[in-house]
């Protein structure tokens, strides 16, 4: 836990001085610079802050950091919205509940409610979340015009596992089918052995302000369940709806 906080703090002060350098930080830290050292280096591999390409030996964070607290806080209202439903809708199903919001071509993970499960679905908040291998990245991509989804097909479908979608044809098939019915899903096309369903969420103009997902292991939520479940989110959704700006 010492690392953790530790680390915590490096990036903290790396936020507030950049670009900093490792004796500075030692320094204002009170912390070895061996340690500090280590830190950087994992906050460096986690993706959160990057060598200053104007100040060599110095530190500043990355986009990542910027996009992440953005998207936390343009899902603050839909969070305090959403979560009463959304928690009943976990105790009714006893799946672990997802709710992301949009971040540009992926979704951000703002909120999760575990399920009591020893066995299930998780997913650390600020995950990013990939349109067409998560089931509330489909359900967001099916709620988009057919050209923003064909600009983002020409972008290319990387496999995460051995049952994402990677076919252009395959996904627009799929993305007609989530319209039709109202609800998307994956059968372990983000994680191997977790299924998902999930349904986008409208604000009164329209917009999708964010989608939620019921997951699980795939042991538990098998395809006779998906349209159980389905029915499930969309009268979650269409009770948030009713509140949402």
């Amino acid at each position: 836990m010492n690392s953790v906080l530790t680390a915590l703090r490096v990036f903290e002060e790396v936020a507030t001085t950049q670009p900093v350098g490792l004796s500075e930080l030692s320094k204002r830290l009170d912390v070895p610079k061996s340690t500090v050292q280590r830190c950087l280096k994992t906050l460096a591999e986690a993706g959160w802050i990057r060598p200053s390409t104007a100040n060599a030996g110095q530190w500043v964070i990355t986009g990542r950091a910027f996009s992440l607290g953005s998207a936390m806080s343009s899902g603050d209202d839909l969070r305090e919205v959403a979560l009463p439903e959304l928690n009943r809708l976990q105790a009714e199903t006893g799946e672990t509940v997802h709710l992301a919001v949009p971040d540009g071509n992926e979704l951000v993970l703002i909120e999760r409610l575990d399920s009591a499960h020893q066995l299930r679905a998780f997913l650390a908040l600020g995950t990013r979340l990939p349109l067409h291998a998560a089931s509330t990245g489909k359900a967001y991509l099916a709620s988009l015009p057919d050209a923003e989804i064909e600009r983002f097909l020409a972008t290319g479908l990387p496999s995460l596992t051995e049952h994402t979608v990677t076919d252009p044809a395959t996904l627009r098939a799929e993305i007609a089918e989530i319209r039709t019915r109202g609800y998307a899903v994956t059968d372990q096309g983000l994680h191997e052995g977790i299924a998902a369903v999930a349904v986008a969420l409208r604000g009164r103009g329209g917009t999708v302000r964010g989608c939620f997902s019921v997951s699980g292991p795939a042991s538990r939520i098998t395809p006779d369940l998906f349209p159980v479940y389905g029915e499930k989110a969309l009268a979650a959704r269409d009770t948030i709806e009713r509140f949402l700006s």
